[in-house]
């Protein structure tokens, strides 16, 4: 029978063997726990008396198993701070983390994360401490699968005001995230074929086709996707404001032709504002979802912005689509946690959500100008947003192995293609979101050197 007890402060679940006699028993039993990792160094193990008590053996017993692990180095023992498992000194252990940090690169330029070291810590906390004075208790229960009303409405205000997105709060759903929101939509759209940007992020291709879709690649030029092209699919997902990898902005009459396109034929626009903040030589472009919003699925999240690591997004949905999307969000995963959505209508509602979006918008300015000041030489493409560009290279397999001598990470185009190869270019991809500001200079020399082949 399971054996449960709580101690000073810590709860300790364990199954001594009753047939090795109650101390030896006991002895295995710890000293399972902690070799298994079930007891990490530093925890605090419950005081004799409550051991005893809980197992149903004599606080005796209990203190002369504690001794003899304390004998043999599983446990410590100190006066005043209880006993607590050992940090163990096995041979060829490595801490935790260490194989991680082996395989880490010395300079990460890889695209796709922001600087995670520009959180707007206090800001947030100060934003948390507001909406957590002020949620109504139900706030801590299950909620509304669309998501909290309040960021609903601090949402609406500000896409529209910052985006141009037609966004009341009834057709918004928040989502952990793009890749939650991605799947939602090819459930609903159930099997139906989706045009996806090539090249693109393979990761979201596998969003699609996990959830049921059948994937066509669709050509990316320089006036973005080549709406022309589309035939007979029922959805096309795009990145107008900075494709990704490419980084071309959605010419205008592209933008027409794709809402003529939907308008026409009943298909849907799924629109990846993929750094649609970060625009820096002229006035952002607005979302493509202002042309046409009942043809456009709008998707959105704080993952540049503030964070990956908080796990919030939006949906902007034609008004068809709401009831069969938030009827999937329910049955995914029944709401997005509802703490998080508080602190960021607090912060957009403040404007602290605004400063914070100008502020990396001028540092992520900083950081394109000085690598395109060190690679001057050099074809540059997708300069005028973003946290990535697309530099040509003659031979790419070259340029990365260079890169991967000198410890310098990036990404790659040809990993980003899955059509007919046709005249696919060669390229590498390049972010500067991700590195800490006082790695950066050296990063982009490294880089330089890589791309002069030295």
């Amino acid at each position: 029978m399971d054996d449960f007890w709580s101690g000073v402060g810590v709860d300790l679940h364990l199954e001594p063997d009753a047939g090795a006699g109650r101390r030896a028993g006991l002895e295995k039993a710890l000293r399972d726990a902690v070799r298994d990792g079930r007891l990490a160094p530093g925890d605090r193990l419950p005081a004799t008396r409550r051991l005893a008590t809980g197992l149903g053996i004599s606080r005796g017993t209990a203190k002369a198993a504690y001794d003899q692990l304390v004998a043999e180095g599983y446990l410590t023992a100190r006066q005043g701070s209880g006993t607590r498992v050992a940090a163990l000194s096995s041979v060829g252990a490595e801490e935790p983390g260490a194989a991680a940090r082996a395989r880490a690169p010395r300079f990460d330029l890889r695209p796709g994360s922001p600087d995670v070291g520009a959180f707007p810590a206090a800001a947030w906390l100060r934003a948390l401490r507001r909406a957590i004075a002020s949620a109504p208790s139900l706030a801590y229960d299950y909620g509304d699968p669309r998501g909290r009303i309040e960021l609903r409405t601090a949402l609406s205000g500000y896409l529209g005001r910052a985006r141009g997105v037609i966004a009341p709060p009834e057709r918004i759903v928040v989502t952990s995230g793009y890749v939650q929101g991605l799947a939602l939509l090819t459930r609903v759209l159930d099997g139906t074929a989706v045009a996806m940007e090539d090249p693109g992020l393979p990761f979201h291709r596998e969003v699609v086709r996990r959830n049921g879709g059948t994937v066509v690649p669709v050509r990316v030029d320089e006036r973005g996707v080549r709406a022309q092209d589309l035939d007979g699919e029922g959805a096309v997902v795009v990145t107008p404001a900075h494709q990704y990898p490419t980084g071309v902005t959605l010419h205008p009459e592209r933008r027409r032709a794709l809402t003529d396109w939907a308008r026409s034929g009943g298909g849907l626009i799924v629109e990846d504002d993929y750094d649609g903040e970060f625009r820096y030589d002229r006035q952002p472009v607005g979302a493509l979802q202002g042309m046409a919003p009942g043809q456009v699925a709008y998707l959105g999240t704080a993952s540049k912005t503030l964070g990956p690591a908080l796990r919030l997004g939006w949906m902007v949905l034609p008004p068809h689509l709401v009831d069969a999307v938030a009827d999937a969000k329910l049955h995914s995963d029944h709401h997005t946690e509802s703490i998080g959505q508080l602190a960021l209508a607090e912060l957009i509602d403040g404007h602290a959500y605004d400063r914070h979006v100008r502020a990396c918008r001028l540092r992520y300015r900083r950081r394109r100008d000085q690598l395109l000041n060190r690679l001057d030489a050099r074809r540059v493409r997708g300069i005028a947003a973003g946290l990535h560009v697309l530099v040509d290279v003659a031979d790419e397999d070259a340029a990365v192995a260079r890169a991967e001598a000198e410890g310098l990470a990036l990404g790659r185009l040809a990993d980003h293609w899955h059509g007919p190869a046709g005249d696919r270019t060669q390229g590498l991809v390049i972010g500067y979101g991700t590195p800490r500001e006082r790695a950066y200079p050296e990063a982009l020399e490294v880089l330089a050197k890589v791309l002069d082949g030295s």
